[in-house]
Parts: C-alpha cells; structure tokens; sequence
C-alpha cells in the first residue's frame, strides 16, 4: 500500500530480506490517495480520502468519465511509487478486492504492462472445498462464490488475452480473521487441484494473532509436506 503511513517501514523490513516476495496493493477505497487532492477532485472526499462506499465507488468509476481519468493517473502513479522501491514485483491486486471492478481491472491490466506485467491474484474463493472444510455460512460462501463467478471468469479471459499470469483459487477469503491452525488443516485436506492462494491477514497482536501462530505451528508446515503442496509465490506463475 504505497501511500500508507508505514510504507517506508515496510519498504526497510522488505529490502532486508530478499527471499520475501511483495506485491503492489493498489488502494482506491478506503484510505487516502497519492496524487494531491488537486488532480483526484472526483475520487475523494471532503477529507480527501476514497470513499468506504464500496457500491458508489464502483459506480463513480463506472459511469463518470473525469473519475476514470483520474482513476487511471492515480493507478499508474501507486505502479511508480513501487517501481521506485526498488523491490521487485511479485504481484499485484487491490484493497477490498475492487480490481474485480471491469473498470479498474482494465485500467490494471494497461498498467501493469509498463511494469513487467506481474501476475494478478483472482479472488475466487471456491464454495465446495470451503464448505466441506468449514461447514459453515453456506450463503455466504455461495455468494462469494457463484454469484461473482462471471466476473471471476471475465477477469481470467482478460488476463489470458494480456498474457498475463494468475492463480486459480483463493481459500479463506471466507474465514477471514478465523484462520486458525485448525482451519488451515482443514482446508488443506480440501485443497482443488491447480494453483491457490491461502490466504491471511496476520497480527502480533489482537485477532490476527491467532493467524500469525497457524502461520509459524509445525502442525501446518507438516500437513503442506504430506499434502505434497510445492509452496511458491505469485511471480512464480509468470514462469510456468
């Protein structure tokens, strides 16, 4: 999230370890611009920061012509404020999921060429291995499943086109902030085949913490080992 507080934080702890895989974070709802307020007038607020309105954000940007133009700067300017970092870009996607948005995943895809067409995360979180794991919140998981799945299919068929790389599944989407070790093991003995993503939203302190420890517990590093899963990163897909 290149126009984040911590950013520079981020950015220090990232360049010490080379190993660690980063992605962009494209930020267009919740949370505040990088271009001055002067040249986003029509994607912000009286405060200056994007709208929490998700629904009215993706109909701003669908229907009015001058907060596309400024939807587009203000994607390609997040792309070279990771540029320069200096790190490598491993993927990229974008907060509360709104590159599902046709409009902004156009933008996206344009975009992304200029800065070597990284693979894009896909969030399909499919309802079957989900519910057998878990068990619960069928109509949620039917919803975020079946009911976006046009979208998700759109998003492939566009990327395709771009040549550009993406995974095929998202698992935990729908338990997020519960991604506890149990849930993990649970998930793993439904995993599709292909090429997913688990995915966290881990913390040192308060709920996350639970999915901090079922990041670091044996238990998991033993379950991938025998579930024979080959753990890679999204820039990996690009080469496969």
């Amino acid at each position: 999230m290149v126009g984040a507080p911590e950013v520079g934080d981020a950015v220090a702890r990232a360049q010490r370890m080379p190993a660690l895989r980063v992605g962009l974070h494209l930020v267009l709802v919740n949370g505040r611009p990088l271009l001055p307020a002067s040249e986003v007038p029509d994607l912000i607020g009286a405060d200056g920061e994007f709208t929490t309105d998700l629904v009215g954000a993706g109909f701003n940007y669908f229907f009015n012509p001058r907060a596309r133009r400024q939807l587009e700067a203000e994607i390609r300017a997040q792309f070279a404020a990771y540029a320069a970092t200096g790190l490598p870009l491993d993927h990229v996607d974008a907060h509360n999921h709104m590159h599902v948005h046709p409009t902004i995943f156009g933008m996206l895809l344009r975009a992304s060429k200029d800065y070597g067409s990284p693979p894009i995360r896909i969030p399909h979180e499919p309802m079957m291995p989900s519910w057998r794991a878990r068990r619960s919140d069928l109509a949620g998981r039917f919803g975020n499943d079946a009911l976006l799945a046009p979208f998700f299919a759109i998003m492939r068929a566009r990327a395709r086109r771009a040549g550009i790389a993406c995974n095929d599944y998202v698992l935990g989407m729908d338990d997020t902030g519960n991604m506890t070790s149990d849930v993990v093991l649970a998930l793993l003995r439904e995993l599709p085949p292909g090429d997913g993503e688990m995915y966290f939203h881990p913390q040192t302190e308060g709920p996350g913490a639970r999915e901090l420890d079922a990041l670091v517990d044996p238990a998991v590093a033993h379950a991938l080992r025998d579930c024979g899963v080959e753990r890679i990163a999204f820039g990996d897909l690009k080469h496969a």
